[in-house]
């Protein structure tokens, strides 16, 4: 038997984007590449002190992804576990549709090996984790009602 000893949890807030931009009539989708890794997701990151969830997405995005954006709209939250150098932690994002301005000067830092924008199909079938799908999808569902009802 265990000895009840309950596990201390840190939990952690983040925020991203789901950034699209117009190219002809279609929309592409930017997707990152961390560094040393062979994953595909959105980009994210902490949340700073003093700061908003959507301040925070959009220096991500700008970090992460390269380029400067306008927030558009919340899509929703994503909420996991994981572990990290054995302490177990409850992360929850918070992310926003986001429509892609221009490149950032100087590009991505460090952090990101490659990025890429993608039709909708191809991003969706790239992004590794199923909660960046979903926020995926949910990001597109907004972005089509808004253009239906001339928001965007």
């Amino acid at each position: 038997m265990g000895e009840g000893r309950k596990e201390k949890v840190i939990r952690e807030f983040s925020a991203g984007g789901v950034v699209f931009k117009r190219v002809a009539k279609e929309f592409q989708w930017l997707l990152i590449k961390p560094a040393g890794t062979d994953r595909w997701q959105l980009p994210k990151g902490k949340v700073d002190e003093g700061e908003t969830s959507k301040e925070a997405a959009v220096r991500e995005v700008a970090e992460e992804g390269g380029v400067n954006v306008r927030l558009v709209d919340k899509i929703g939250t994503s909420q996991y576990f994981f572990v990290f150098k054995g302490q177990k932690i409850f992360k929850t994002v918070i992310y926003f549709l986001m429509e892609y301005l221009e490149d950032k000067k100087g590009g991505h830092d460090h952090e990101v090996d490659e990025t890429a924008f993608r039709d909708f199909d191809e991003a969706f079938g790239k992004l590794t984790f199923k909660d960046d799908k979903e926020m995926l999808k949910k990001g597109r569902e907004i972005l089509e009602r808004g253009i239906q009802g001339n928001l965007i």
